[in-house]
């Protein structure tokens, strides 16, 4: 931070947790950014007729793009799926569908990430056109190639893990699919951030006791559908701030061979859907069974959880499906800082990590 022309250097930790603290206030800001483009919007999809929608990101980004194509399908009907920006330039033959009118959704926090700008490029190589990015920044190579830049900048970070720019560009993509799918967009947008203030205040003492529990040293986030995504992220929040072991999984699919790392050291965390509700938490029970803690977050409790969970995170949030994604994450990314801070880590700074992977643009064609 700056003072008086002076540098002072930050407390390990602290710009980390003031962005995890000041998303329902950034949070704020994402309506008047997406109002902003929905005239655009309307236009670019009344004047295609999209066969396919392409999300892409790298990283935590690659993260969004799965929870944004899960929505953006289910919502939409329009087949939409997520891959990584090295692969769509690496193996785009994998990648487009021959002949598909596609349109290409980007999502990265700076907008300047050598993979993305170049899958820009190589999607309109393929005779791809319309790109939508998602940032924080606007005026970067991604969202200066764009046709549209859904971009929040209040969400921008000093620290190098994403926290408030993952949530806020998940908001943003989730209003991005339910906007074109003729949803209420803004009555919901309108609403998040009161939620999770609510959140916040509520679970931040659960969410941190869970973080410096010394009796655990795995962790397993289970989600699945637009939340799989989530799920991810959360583990990577883990595994990049703490150092610590953890891992994400399909609900059911963590009993094909994954479960066989439980025990009583482990924190399984359940991020239940409405539709699978029933089967995501027999998997929770059957890894209680077999030894692990469990922290299940869902939009409302009930006796199926009650008795045996070490807790139970209810978003209580009254809003459709499609808004909640982001909910989910915040009070994971308060765990995963505590954790970090027990560890001696410091979150602002993870070990080999940079903000932004830039690489030489043409060796990636080599």
């Amino acid at each position: 931070m700056e003072l008086k022309g002076e540098t002072i250097m930050a407390e390990r930790g602290e710009y980390t947790l003031s962005e995890i603290l000041s998303q329902p206030d950034v949070w704020a800001t994402v309506p008047g950014v997406f109002r902003a483009q929905t005239g655009a919007l309307d236009a670019l999809w009344k004047a295609h007729t999209f066969e396919q929608v392409l999300f892409t990101g790298c990283g935590s980004t690659h993260y969004l793009s799965m929870t944004g194509a899960a929505l953006f399908q289910t919502l939409t009907g329009i087949p939409a799926v997520a891959r990584p920006a090295s692969e769509i330039v690496l193996f785009p033959d994998l990648v487009f569908a021959p002949g598909a009118e596609t349109l290409l959704v980007t999502v990265s926090r700076s907008g300047a990430t050598t993979e993305t700008v170049e899958a820009v490029k190589v999607f309109r190589a393929h005779g791809g056109k319309p790109v939508v990015a998602i940032t924080c920044d606007a005026d970067t190579p991604l969202g200066r190639q764009a046709d549209i830049g859904l971009a929040v900048p209040a969400a921008q970070e000093q620290s190098v893990a994403q926290t408030r720019s993952f949530s806020s560009m998940a908001v943003l993509s989730q209003a991005l699919a339910a906007h074109l799918s003729g949803q209420d967009v803004m009555g919901a947008l309108d609403k998040l951030p009161g939620i999770l203030r609510r959140l916040l205040d509520a679970y931040r003492d659960t969410a941190e006791a869970i973080g410096e529990d010394t009796g655990l040293d795995r962790f397993f986030f289970l989600g699945g559908g637009a939340l799989y995504g989530i799920a991810c992220e959360a583990m990577l929040k883990m595994k990049e701030m703490s150092l610590s072991y953890s891992e994400a999984y399909h609900p059911l699919e963590f009993r094909h061979g994954p479960m066989s790392m439980v025990n009583e050291r482990s924190l399984v965390v359940g991020l239940l859907s409405e539709s699978a509700r029933t089967q995501e938490i027999a998997v929770l029970r059957d890894m209680h069974g077999h030894g692990a803690q469990i922290l299940a977050v869902t939009e409302t409790g009930d006796d199926a959880l009650a008795g045996w969970t070490r807790a139970v995170v209810e978003l209580q949030s009254g809003l459709p499906g499609w808004a909640r994604p982001a909910l989910y994450l915040p009070l994971l990314q308060l765990m995963a800082y505590r954790r970090a801070m027990m560890n001696g880590q410091n979150p602002d700074r993870p070990a080999k990590l940079g903000a932004v992977v830039s690489l030489d643009a043409a060796a990636l064609h080599n």
